[in-house]
């Protein structure tokens, strides 16, 4: 028993180390989450360089906190953890779907996997508010073009059937996603079918009007 004051301290110092790394990852998790969410609000504005400005400063607090918790892997995959770099996977997914770029990759992102395909799933959600924005401005091409991508992302989730302890629960994602793509989908198609029964319109009305137009010659004339 003569040695175990030495042992608390010693035990009692590895813990004020782990709390102490345990604090700054969780300060460190709500900023990523707060930039990662207002990044995405400046996308949806088209505040694109504001953005990546706050992308760029998530990520760099991403990296950081890999490093204040390189001792403490126990703490590194815990929930808050992990909810920070989806949130940081997702805004920049959907930066690089609205930018028309190449993804990001999770080795370039300093994300896990998991995290990552579930801010994929998270940024096609955010798709179908860029392409219902899209449709008010009647860009409906290119609301065709964010939803294939939308469409392939989902057919690519789907393939990772895994237990939900290794994807963090990315068949709830999943679907989730299933159900967006659907709506967005519909949305798109009566959309587009209104506008182009506006335009058969606008031209009948159009050949009418020449058809009726003072000085024709009448037929017989």
């Amino acid at each position: 028993m003569e040695n175990l004051k030495t042992i608390a301290e010693e035990i009692r110092a590895e813990l004020d180390a782990k709390n102490a790394a345990r604090e700054g990852a969780l300060k460190l998790s709500r900023e990523i989450i707060r930039l990662s969410a207002n990044s995405i609000k400046s996308i949806h504005r088209d505040e694109l360089d504001e953005a990546r400005e706050m992308m760029n400063e998530a990520r760099a607090k991403v990296l950081e906190t890999k490093q204040i918790l390189a001792d403490h892997p126990d703490i590194y995959y815990t929930g808050y953890v992990l909810d920070a770099q989806k949130e940081h996977a997702e805004s920049e997914l959907f930066m690089a779907i609205v930018r028309d770029i190449s993804l990001p990759s999770h080795q370039e992102l300093g994300v896990e996997c998991a995290p990552y395909l579930n801010g994929l799933g998270e940024a096609i959600g955010e798709c179908r508010r860029r392409v219902l924005d899209i449709i008010r401005l009647g860009h409906y091409e290119r609301g065709e073009q964010i939803l294939q991508i939308m469409d392939d992302a989902y057919y690519s989730l789907v393939t990772f059937d895994y237990p939900d302890a290794i994807t963090g629960g990315l068949r709830r994602t999943t679907d989730m996603v299933r159900g967006v793509l659907e709506r967005t989908r519909g949305d798109l198609t009566v959309a587009t079918r209104q506008q182009e029964l506006q335009e058969s319109i606008e031209l009948a009305i159009g050949r009418l009007t020449n058809d009726q137009s003072p000085g024709k010659p009448e037929e017989g004339d």
